[in-house]
C-alpha cells in the first residue's frame, strides 16, 4: 500500500495495495442519483448534471443518443431540457442551425450525478452557501 504523509496529515492510495505496474480490477458500478427534476448547481455557469445513467449512450463522431431527447424539437415530445442556445454558437461565434462540433461531446461537460462516497475529505462549500 502507497502512504503519502502530506502536511501532517497520512493519505493512502485509492488503489489500494495495488502498485502501478499491476492491472486493478474495475470498480463497482454506481448508481445513478434518482431525483425528480433538475439538480441544484453548485455554482454559476456549472454544467447541469444528468439525471439518469448514460452508460449505454452512442456518442462519437457521426451519432449522439443525447440529441434524440434534448436537441430542439424532439425535446417537446420527449419532455426533456433543450439544449442551451449556446450549444448552436461556433467558437467564432457563427449561429448554426446545428449543435456545433465543439459542444458534440456532451460528457466533457454533462456528468451523471452519482451516489458515490466520499473519496477525498473537504470543505467544499456551494457558491449559494458562501457569503
Amino acid at each position: 500500500m502507497v502512504t503519502v504523509v502530506f502536511a501532517q496529515e497520512t493519505l493512502q492510495s485509492l488503489r489500494g495495495d495495488a502498485t502501478l505496474e499491476e492491472v486493478s480490477p474495475a470498480p463497482n458500478s454506481l448508481s445513478p442519483m434518482s431525483q425528480a427534476g433538475v439538480y441544484t448547481r453548485a455554482y454559476r455557469q456549472q454544467p447541469p448534471l444528468v439525471p439518469h445513467t448514460v452508460d449505454d449512450f452512442q456518442v462519437d463522431l457521426k451519432v449522439n443518443q443525447c440529441m434524440d431527447c434534448h436537441d430542439w424539437p424532439y425535446n417537446v415530445d420527449a419532455n426533456a431540457p433543450k439544449i442551451s442556445e449556446t450549444h448552436y454558437v461556433n467558437r467564432d461565434g457563427v449561429a448554426l442551425d446545428r449543435v456545433s462540433g465543439s459542444r458534440w461531446f456532451c460528457t466533457q461537460c454533462h456528468v451523471p450525478q452519482l451516489d458515490a462516497r466520499i473519496l477525498v475529505k473537504n470543505d467544499f462549500k456551494s457558491a449559494f452557501d458562501v457569503e
